[in-house]
């Protein structure tokens, strides 16, 4: 039967990427550990091709640290294993530990994923060797011709601006991103519902600030420090949200009796915070599994209807949003 990545490494007591190493041959693994990961994948096994050489897709990461990494890996899984092959994990970076394109070409993989944007000369290099690839959740502007598989962006900022904009609330701020441009889609989505809605886009209650709890702090003391202070705030991601959390308890604000709170990603820690945040859902695992599908139909030589998809986000309501105090 074919089995998952994540379930050989979770039976042999290692990480997902020591599982990769010891698939592609890699150095950095113990005798014992590659042993015993090896005893596992011959036990459960993978499904081959008639040739005898094994069918895989490969998933690269610039980082495998992110709490992602297992809902994406999952999401390609589905597919892999509903067309028999496997997945290789593969961690692209700056250094010469770090695995190269040129790995990848020698693995001759059926398709490539790449959870970053791929330098042109990468990408130029899977093409001469025709192994198709799509660039999953791209932080920037893709290229022409560059497949990818991204998230609604826009329509997230739209939809979580207007939940707080139908709760009553008309000083809405919003904490946005660098200039990535899933962050200035969502800042736009926060725009494009105020306008709508007949409400100024006020400059003093637009603030940028980097994706992290720290940042997010900081950036929610300046706006809540106002004297007409934002009775909602919207922010570019759940961390930052969680960082506006701390600055009203410092404030002596009651989240959300007297502040409402939004996020953006509906990451695990969203429903263990307190209290439940209230965030746009970004659906990893059924990107990366479009992001398969499209691949591997590209491996196929099969005409897609368009080399840019954009799966739906979702606004999930919890308990940091409410009508403002009167």
């Amino acid at each position: 039967m074919s089995v998952k990545i994540a379930q050989i490494a979770e039976l042999a007591g290692v990480s997902v990427p020591t599982v990769s190493r010891v698939l592609n041959g890699r150095p950095g693994v113990s005798d014992a550990t590659r042993a015993r990961v090896q005893g596992l994948i011959n036990e459960y096994g993978y499904r081959k091709s008639s040739d005898g050489k094994q069918k895989f897709i490969e998933l690269i990461f610039r980082e495998l640290e992110s709490m992602w990494v297992g809902e994406i890996i999952r999401g390609v899984e589905e597919v892999a294993r509903s067309n028999r092959a496997g997945v290789v994990v593969s961690k692209f970076g700056l250094h010469d530990t770090d695995a190269s394109v040129d790995d990848t070409v020698g693995r001759r993989p059926l398709c490539v994923l790449s959870v970053f944007q791929l330098p042109e000369a990468e990408r130029e290099r899977l093409k001469e060797k025709g192994i198709p690839y799509v660039v999953f959740d791209p932080v920037d502007d893709v290229p022409d011709g560059v497949p990818y598989v991204g998230a609604t962006n826009f329509k997230g900022g739209q939809s979580a601006t207007r939940h707080v904009i139908s709760l009553g609330h008309r000083r809405i701020a919003m904490i946005g991103g660098p200039d990535h441009a899933f962050c200035l889609a969502r800042a736009a989505g926060y725009r494009s519902a105020l306008e709508a809605a007949g409400l100024p886009v006020d400059p003093d209650l637009t603030v940028r600030a980097q994706l992290t709890r720290e940042e997010g702090w900081g950036a929610a003391r300046t706006l809540l420090g106002r004297t007409d202070r934002p009775t909602a705030i919207v922010t570019a991601n759940d961390m930052q949200a969680l960082g506006v959390y701390l600055a009203a308890r410092e404030a002596g604000l009651r989240v959300p009796h007297d502040l409402s709170v939004v996020g953006f990603d509906d990451m695990p820690v969203a429903v263990w915070a307190d209290p439940p945040l209230t965030t746009v859902h970004q659906p990893l695992s059924e990107m990366a599994a479009a992001a398969t599908e499209l691949a591997l139909a590209l491996g196929r030589r099969e005409r897609v209807p368009q080399l840019g998809l954009e799966i739906a986000t979702e606004l999930v309501v919890r308990q940091s949003t409410a009508p403002p105090a009167p």
